[in-house]
């Protein structure tokens, strides 16, 4: 019977630890992805940053005006006020089959038509058993999954979700909540 308890124990300690792993108890960013150009990189260059991160999609009626806008405050922020700022782009065809796009067509018609400079990565699922572990933890830590295209999670420096819009909400609107969590990491980051 101690034997069987033992063996009990044991598994329960390997689970505790495996979803440790596969939940990334070190937020979003100890996760590793693939860019737009199929390289592998971490996410936790991003670490010490606010982020937006944004599931993309170049056919959906919502791309025009969150393109615009994400490229926009990227722009604003990181580009020209240098703020510890960026928004994170995953493409996703899983809504409608609204990206239909290779990873180098959704990189030029995001450089080309909408001027944006914020990071692409490689197109993921967001949602379901076969999202992408990264995903999976912005669902875990928020309690919400995407349920259409451009979702919006905002991060704090450590990766852990602050808030969550769907794609009704415009990006525009949500700046002062940005700026608000900016504002928050630079108060207790005072090297930012």
């Amino acid at each position: 019977m101690d034997f069987c308890r033992s063996i009990l124990y044991f598994l329960a300690l390997i689970s505790l630890l495996m979803d440790s792993v596969l939940c990334g108890k070190g937020g979003f960013y100890s996760f590793k992805v693939q860019n737009i150009r199929g390289k592998q990189v971490s996410l936790e260059k991003y670490r010490g940053k606010v982020s937006l991160v944004v599931n993309l999609a170049s056919e959906c009626g919502y791309t025009h005006e969150h393109y615009q806008e994400l490229a926009e405050l990227q722009r604003d922020l990181v580009d020209k006020q240098k703020e510890p700022f960026t928004v994170l782009g995953f493409p996703c065809n899983q809504f409608g089959e609204q990206e239909p796009h290779d990873n180098s067509e959704i990189e030029t018609f995001a450089r080309q038509k909408y001027q944006a400079t914020f990071p692409l990565f490689a197109k993921i699922d967001v949602h379901d058993h076969s999202a992408n572990a990264a995903y999976k933890f912005l669902k875990e830590n928020s309690g919400r999954a995407p349920t259409w295209n451009f979702w919006k999670y905002l991060l704090d420096g450590e990766g852990n979700v602050i808030e969550v819009w769907g794609p009704r909400v415009s990006v525009s609107s949500i700046r002062p909540d940005i700026i608000q969590a900016i504002d928050q990491l630079k108060s207790t980051h005072r090297e930012l």
